[in-house]
C-alpha cells in the first residue's frame, strides 16, 4: 500500500515538474493551436488603403436553389427561396442615373450598350407606367447624389449617346422612397404597384422582414434623391388609389427593392429579378439549399461552397463568402500549387496555408481574406482536385508555430535557388524567415533553350533552338553562325513566346545568324527582361519612387545586396532610388508590369571599359568622346553604329550599345521570403515529408495540432 502512496505522490510532483518546465519554457509544441471554424472571404469589397475591387451587381445561381435572406445578431432570417432554373441578381439600393426610358426594348438596348461601351455600369430594367410596359436605362450605383451628377454629366457629352436617348432627359435618382404598409402576398403588390404606375409613377415591389423575422411585400414609389424631391412624390401618388396612405419608407432597416432586369438575358421577353438592398448594418444572405455550390457570375462564373453575404461598406457593396474553413483550403491548395504535384509538396502548402490564414485574423474588417493574392488564391471549388482536399485532410489543423503563435506563412513560387531573409523584401527581420538555399531549378525541367542571336539587319533577339540549325561555321571572332529552318520565324525581345510584345524582327528559312549567347525559356527559375530604352527606363522609375531622377539616366546599378543576392538599394545616376521597401523595386523598375523578382543583375548595354594606349583606360557613356575603330587595313573609323560587338579577355562577345538601355538578367518569382513552392516539389521529389519541408524554409518552428 505505502508503495502505491509513494509512486502516486512520485507520479503527481512528475506531472507537476513538467506542468511547471513548460509555463516557464513556454514550449511552442505546447501552446494552444489556434481553430477557425468559418473563413470569410472578401471577393468584392472597397476598403481604402488595403483593397479595391467591386462590382455594381452579383448575379447568383445554383443548381439545387437559393435561400434569400438577412443575417440578424441571432442568426440568418430566410425570407423567400429561389430555384434551381433562376438567377438571383443584387445591386445596392443608392444613387443612380436614369439615363433613358422608352417603350421600345431595342432603343434601350442600344443605349445601354453605348453606355456599356464608355465603360459605364448600366441596366436595362422594366416597369408599368402609364398603362404600358416602359424599358429604363439606369447607370451606376454611387455613394452620393454628386457623384451621380457628375456620371450624368459626363453621358450628357457624349454626342454618340445623345443621339440614341433623343429627347429623352435623364434624371438623377435616389434612394428615397413612398412605400405602402405589408401586402398579403407579392401578387398583390405587382397589382398595387401597378395602380401607382398608371398615374405615371416610378413603383416596384418590395420585400420587408416582420418583428418575427418573417417576410412580407410591400409597394415603394418613386427613388427620390432629397426629402423635398419626395414630397412632389408624395403630391403625385395622391392621384392613386391608396396614395393618402404611403408614408416615407425607413431607410434604416434591410429591405430588397425588385426591378425587372433584362441586362443579363438581353432580351424583352425575359428578365432576372434585381434585388437592390439598403438599410444600417444590412447583411443579405445567398444560402445554397442542398449541397450544391452557389455559382457568382462577376467572379469569372466560379462557383463556391459555403453561403454569400451582402453589405454596404464605404459605400460599394461588399461579396464576402462565408464557408467552412478547412474546405477554403482545399481551393487555396489547388491554385497555389499543382495539383499533379507530391502529396507531400502539396501537404506543405497546405499546412502553409492554414497557418497563413489563422495569422492574419480579421484582417479584411468584414473578412479573414480577400480572393486574391493579395491574401492566397482562391477560386472555389473548380480548383479542388482529390490530392488537395487529400492534402488537407491529411494535414487537418496542423499550423506552423514559433513561440508559440502561428507564424505569418508566406510563400512564393520560386526563389531563384536561394529564399529572401525577410528584411530584403521589407526591411524588417523575422527570425524564422531566414535566406536559405533552395532546390527551384524543378521549373525548368523540359523547356527549351533560347538562342540570343544577331539578324543580318544588325537587330538582336531571341530564336528558340528548335528554329535553328548548325552551320559548323564561326565568325573571325570565334561566334558560332547558325542557319534559321523556318520561314516567318520571329525574333523575340525576350527568350518566351509574349504576343503582347511585339517581335524584333521575322526572317525566313535560309537566313544566317550569328549567336550571342543561350540561355533558357523564361520561366519562375530563371528569366530575362529588356533591353529598355534610358527614357523607358526614366519614365517608369519617376512614375513609382518618391523623389523622381533628374534625366537623362544614363546609369542604373545595384548598389546594395541582401543575405540572399537581392537588391536592396539601387541607384541611378548615382542617385538612390527612395522606395518604401527593397521589394518595391519590381514595380519601380518594371517597364512592362512589374519585374518577376529582385534577385537580378543590370546589364547597362552602354556601359563599356575600354583599355588604350598606356594602360589609360575610359569607360562609356561618362565618357562621351566618340570610339574609334582600326580596320585590318588600318583605316580609321569612328564607331556610330546603334550596336557594338565588344571581344573582352576571356573571349566572351557582348553587344553593347551606343545609346544607353538596361536589361534584366534575373532568377526567382516572387518576394523569395518563406516557402518556395518549387523548392517544396524537388525537396517532395527527393523524399522529404512535409514537415521536413516547412521546417526548412520556415526555421525553427513547430508543427502543432489542437
Amino acid at each position: 500500500m505505502s508503495i502505491k502512496r509513494n509512486m502516486k505522490r512520485y507520479l503527481i510532483m512528475t506531472i507537476a515538474i513538467v506542468l511547471l518546465a513548460t509555463a516557464w519554457t513556454g514550449s511552442p509544441s505546447q501552446a494552444a493551436v489556434p481553430k477557425l471554424d468559418n473563413i470569410r472571404v472578401a471577393l468584392f469589397m472597397q476598403l481604402p488603403g488595403k483593397y479595391d475591387d467591386t462590382t455594381a451587381a452579383a448575379t447568383f445561381s445554383s443548381t439545387g436553389g437559393m435561400s434569400i435572406g438577412v443575417r440578424k445578431p441571432d442568426g440568418i432570417n430566410n425570407w423567400f427561396n429561389v430555384d434551381g432554373a433562376a438567377t438571383a441578381r443584387f445591386a445596392v439600393d443608392s444613387f443612380k442615373v436614369k439615363v433613358y426610358e422608352s417603350s421600345t426594348f431595342a432603343s434601350a438596348l442600344a443605349v445601354q450598350k453605348r453606355l456599356q461601351a464608355l465603360k459605364g455600369t448600366a441596366f436595362i430594367t422594366s416597369l408599368s407606367k402609364n398603362g404600358a410596359i416602359i424599358y429604363q436605362v439606369i447607370e451606376g450605383t454611387y455613394k452620393t447624389a454628386a457623384e451621380a451628377v457628375t456620371a450624368q454629366t459626363k453621358w450628357k457629352g457624349d454626342s454618340e449617346l445623345s443621339k440614341l436617348v433623343g429627347g429623352s432627359n435623364s434624371v438623377v435618382q435616389g434612394p428615397l422612397h413612398l412605400e405602402s404598409g405589408p401586402l398579403t402576398s407579392k401578387a398583390d403588390a405587382i397589382a398595387a404597384a401597378s395602380g401607382f404606375g398608371a398615374v405615371g409613377l416610378d413603383t416596384y415591389v418590395a420585400i420587408r422582414s416582420q418583428q418575427s423575422g418573417s417576410a412580407y411585400y410591400s409597394v415603394m414609389v418613386g427613388a427620390a434623391v432629397s426629402a423635398a424631391e419626395l414630397q412632389i412624390v408624395k403630391a403625385a401618388a395622391a392621384n392613386a388609389s391608396g396614395g393618402a396612405a404611403l408614408k416615407e419608407a425607413d431607410a434604416s432597416s434591410a429591405y430588397l427593392l425588385i426591378r425587372n432586369d433584362h441586362t443579363v438575358t438581353a432580351k424583352a421577353e425575359s428578365s432576372t429579378e434585381l434585388y437592390m438592398f439598403a438599410g444600417n448594418d444590412t447583411k443579405v444572405t445567398v444560402s445554397p439549399i442542398g449541397n450544391d455550390p452557389i455559382k457568382l457570375n462577376e467572379r469569372s462564373a466560379r462557383s463556391y461552397r459555403g453561403l454569400f453575404e451582402l453589405s454596404i461598406l464605404n459605400g460599394r457593396m461588399a461579396v464576402v463568402n462565408e464557408l467552412p474553413f478547412e474546405q477554403y483550403l482545399y481551393s487555396v491548395v489547388g491554385v497555389e500549387m499543382y495539383p499533379t504535384w507530391p502529396i507531400e509538396a502539396l501537404k506543405a502548402q497546405a499546412v502553409a496555408a492554414r497557418t497563413y490564414a489563422l495569422n492574419r485574423g480579421f484582417g479584411f474588417q468584414i473578412a479573414h481574406v480577400v480572393d486574391t493574392t493579395l491574401s492566397q488564391a482562391y477560386y472555389g471549388v473548380g480548383s479542388e482536385r482529390p490530392s488537395t482536399i487529400a492534402a488537407v485532410e491529411e494535414t487537418a489543423g496542423e499550423v506552423a508555430l514559433y513561440n508559440g503563435k502561428a507564424i505569418d506563412a508566406i510563400y512564393s513560387a520560386n526563389s531563384g535557388g536561394f529564399t529572401a531573409d525577410a528584411k530584403e523584401a521589407w526591411g524588417n527581420a523575422v527570425p524564422y524567415m531566414q535566406a536559405v538555399k533552395s532546390p527551384d531549378a524543378s521549373s525548368e525541367v523540359g523547356l527549351n533553350n533560347w538562342y540570343r542571336v544577331v539578324v543580318p539587319s544588325g537587330a538582336i533577339g531571341y530564336i528558340r533552338e528548335d528554329l535553328l540549325a548548325e552551320t559548323g561555321e564561326t565568325t573571325a571572332a570565334g561566334s558560332r553562325i547558325m542557319l534559321v529552318n523556318t520561314n516567318g520565324t520571329k525574333v523575340r525581345k525576350h527568350p518566351l513566346i509574349q504576343d503582347t510584345i511585339p517581335v524584333i524582327a521575322t526572317v525566313d528559312n535560309g537566313t544566317r545568324v550569328v549567336v550571342l549567347d543561350k540561355s533558357v525559356e523564361s520561366n519562375s527559375m530563371t528569366w530575362i527582361r529588356g533591353p529598355y530604352s534610358a527614357q523607358e527606363m526614366l519614365t517608369t522609375i519617376n512614375g513609382k519612387v518618391k523623389t523622381p531622377v533628374s534625366g537623362p539616366l544614363k546609369s542604373l546599378e545595384v548598389s546594395q545586396r541582401g543575405a540572399s543576392g537581392r537588391a536592396t538599394e539601387i541607384t541611378a545616376n548615382g542617385q538612390k532610388l527612395a522606395v518604401t521597401y527593397p521589394i518595391d523595386y519590381r514595380a519601380a523598375l518594371g517597364v512592362q508590369g512589374s519585374l518577376p523578382s529582385t534577385l537580378f543583375q543590370i546589364e547597362e548595354t552602354a556601359k563599356v571599359t575600354m583599355l588604350g594606349a598606356g594602360a589609360t583606360t575610359r569607360t562609356k557613356p561618362s565618357d562621351s568622346n566618340p570610339v574609334y575603330m582600326i580596320s585590318a587595313g588600318g583605316t580609321k573609323t569612328e564607331a556610330v553604329n546603334a550596336n557594338l560587338f565588344i571581344l573582352d579577355g576571356s573571349g566572351n562577345i557582348r553587344a553593347a550599345t551606343k545609346e544607353p538601355s538596361f536589361r534584366f538578367v534575373g532568377s526567382g518569382n516572387g518576394h523569395g521570403v518563406g516557402l518556395s513552392q518549387y523548392g517544396a516539389l524537388s525537396l517532395a521529389q527527393q523524399g522529404y515529408d512535409y514537415q521536413y519541408i516547412l521546417k526548412y524554409y520556415y526555421k525553427d518552428v513547430t508543427i502543432a495540432k489542437e
